[in-house]
C-alpha cells in the first residue's frame, strides 16, 4: 500500500470515528499532495509524497516558532498537533549519527573531494534521507565532511 494510499484509508477511518481535528489534518495533506500532482501533472510516488510531508512538519516548526514568540500558544498547539499526526506517515528520523554515517558513505560513494562536489553528494544522501532528517543539517553535514 503506498503513502497515498494509507492517507485515503486514514481519512476515511477519521470520517467513520468523526475525529475532525485528525480529519482536518489528514484532508490538508491530500491537498496538498493533490496540489503537487496538478503542478507536475504527474502521480506522486511514495519519495514525492515524504518530500511533501517533510515540507509540512518544517513549515509547521516554523508556525511555532513564530506564535510562541508571539505568545499565542493555542495556535502553537495546534501545530503540534498537526506535526504529530503528519509525522505518523513519514518514517523514523535518522539519529545524528546514523546521518552522520550516511554522509560519510556518500562522501565516499561519490568521491567527492571538495565543497565543490557537494550536489554529487546532495543527490546520493536525499532519496535515503528523504522525510528522515532534516536537509538543511543534512547539508551542514555535507560541507564539514567536505571541508566547507
Amino acid at each position: 500500500m503506498t503513502l497515498k494510499e494509507q492517507l485515503t484509508e486514514a481519512m476515511k477511518q477519521a470520517m467513520r470515528a468523526q475525529d475532525k481535528a485528525r480529519l482536518g489534518v489528514i484532508r490538508l495533506v491530500l491537498a496538498a499532495i493533490k496540489q503537487q500532482e496538478v503542478d507536475t501533472r504527474q502521480e506522486q510516488d511514495d519519495i514525492a509524497v515524504l518530500a511533501v510531508l517533510d515540507k509540512m512538519v518544517k513549515q509547521r516548526r516554523e508556525s511555532i516558532r513564530q506564535y510562541t514568540e508571539a505568545g499565542r500558544l493555542e495556535l502553537a498547539e495546534q501545530e503540534q498537533f498537526e506535526i504529530n499526526v503528519i509525522q505518523e506517515y513519514l518514517p523514523e528520523a535518522l539519529s545524528n549519527e546514523e546521518l552522520a554515517a550516511l554522509v560519510a558513505e556518500a562522501v565516499t560513494a561519490t568521491g567527492a573531494a571538495s565543497v565543490k562536489d557537494m550536489g554529487k553528494v546532495m543527490a546520493w544522501v536525499k532519496p535515503k534521507a528523504q522525510g528522515r532528517a532534516d536537509m538543511g543539517k543534512v547539508s551542514g553535514l555535507i560541507k564539514a565532511s567536505l571541508g566547507g
